[in-house]
């Protein structure tokens, strides 16, 4: 059922974002003049079609494999054209009007991004405030003098009052500079700063949780740890354990965390463990032995479970709070989200090329399709911040340089405008086979990323 989930929520969102992207081309092509003779979202046979009875007849297709789409428009070079429409064709229209076209797809990405994130803020996002968990010995957090319950507010003087923006700030001002300045008030009340010093911290370096890299975590209220899922054939299952044991004690240690349990199973590789569980309110001893398992090339201890935490509601209401914004300061707080994004998109793009970042940062569709299925089964407001998120992503993505791409073609029009004639046929050709291997390269490292996600 979640393999469907997540393939269902995949075909919805790619529809969706090619949809808005495609509609920006047909809808700024229509204004301008241009016939559209096809609107596609999809390929392979289609699955609906309508013709409009207007004079054009522009032919709308869903078709079978939303994986894409396309706006043909009336063009010479793709056949003849009658005389009297030669001057609606797409290659007869001046540079300005071309390059708008083509810029549209993109930017309606950005616009669909913008409009994402402003209804979130309207409708009323569910936060975490940003405390400060347990810190890492020898790390940079450690260095700085953080302490567990700190809560953050600022990192370089731009405001933090969720756990999401907190991890969203922290690496947008990494990527300008690692040596942050971070505001806490402390458990006690007061105000301090940290200088959190990430020098000699990549955060980047491997597809890892980059915030945990800096040392520190979110704190959590004390709760109960529960056996989510139980793998087959592993330590777990042959001991006995079951989804919904609740795990009380581990070696006779009180279980106070799933951090606890989990670095507990890890540093008891090949040894025996003993678990009191509570089953539905009887309690049960169990045994179980660790087995190392490879994975990404280190050793860890495993039993081949998944955890979830149970928290008492009463102490996790100073925690969690709503926060709601009326239209315009949600506008604008869309647009300034939308930007940042973008340009911390590019810099990591920078950082792959330097390789200051690891190219399994790179992810493809398997992995958006396992996120637009956890974010469909959470609500409506996560699936909406993935489209947002993947859509701002798209539109980057097709403003890059690259033939094939709409930036390679609005680099074509640029070079046109100074040289006064459009390049080579032959320049075209030589641009797109690049184009397509440079597309195809980054493809391959997508999905075998993905793969190895999923054998992880």
């Amino acid at each position: 059922m979640t393999i469907l989930i997540s393939a269902l929520s995949f075909l919805v969102a790619i529809a969706i974002l090619v949809g808005i992207h495609e509609f920006g081309h047909f809808w700024v092509a229509r204004k301008l003049g241009i016939k559209i003779i096809r609107f596609a979202i999809g390929f392979g046979k289609p699955i609906w079609t309508y013709k409009s009875k207007d004079k054009d007849g522009t032919e709308y297709v869903l078709a079978a494999i939303p994986m894409g789409g396309y706006v043909k428009m009336l063009d010479e070079r793709e056949g003849d054209v009658a005389e009297e429409e030669k001057h609606r064709a797409f290659n007869t229209q001046p540079v300005w009007k071309r390059f708008l076209v083509v810029l549209a797809g993109p930017m309606f990405n950005f616009f669909f991004a913008i409009a994402a994130f402003a209804a979130i803020q309207m409708m009323g996002v569910e936060s975490v405030k940003p405390y400060v968990g347990v810190i890492q010995a020898n790390t940079a957090a450690a260095q700085s003098g953080f302490e567990t319950k700190d809560l953050i507010t600022a990192i370089n003087d731009v405001e933090t009052d969720s756990m999401r923006q907190v991890r969203l700030t922290l690496l947008n001002e990494y990527l300008k500079d690692p040596k942050l300045t971070v505001h806490v008030k402390t458990e006690s009340g007061s105000t301090a700063t940290r200088n959190l010093d990430l020098s000699d911290t990549l955060l980047l370096a491997d597809e890892g949780d980059y915030f945990a890299k800096t040392g520190m975590g979110f704190w959590q209220p004390p709760h109960s740890t529960i056996i989510n899922t139980v793998l087959p054939g592993k330590p777990a299952e042959e001991a006995g354990l079951l989804p919904k044991d609740k795990v009380l004690q581990v070696d006779g240690n009180p279980v106070v965390s799933t951090e606890y349990f989990s670095k507990y199973i890890s540093s008891h590789a090949d040894k025996p463990v003993e678990l009191l569980v509570d089953r539905q309110g009887n309690k049960k001893t169990l045994v179980l032995t660790p087995k190392l398992t490879e994975i990404e090339g280190q050793q860890r201890a495993l039993i081949g479970v998944g955890l979830a935490r149970e928290f008492d509601q009463e102490q996790i209401k100073d925690l969690f709070f709503i926060r709601e914004a009326p239209f315009f300061e949600a506008l604008q707080s869309g647009v300034v989200e939308t930007w940042d994004m973008s340009i911390m998109t590019l810099k990591v793009m920078g950082r792959l090329i330097t390789g200051e970042a690891s190219l399994k940062n790179i992810s493809g569709p398997i992995t958006i399709a396992n996120y637009a299925g956890k974010s469909a089964l959470i609500g409506f407001s996560a699936f909406l911040t993935l489209l947002a998120i993947v859509s701002l992503s798209l539109g980057v993505l097709n403003l890059l340089p690259i033939p094939m791409l709409d930036g390679g073609h609005l680099l074509y029009y640029i070079i046109e405008l100074v040289k006064g004639s459009p390049v080579s046929e032959r320049v075209e050709a030589i641009g797109m086979r690049i184009g397509m291997s440079v597309v195809g390269v980054l493809m391959v490292v997508a999905i075998y990323n993905d793969i190895g996600r999923l054998i992880n």
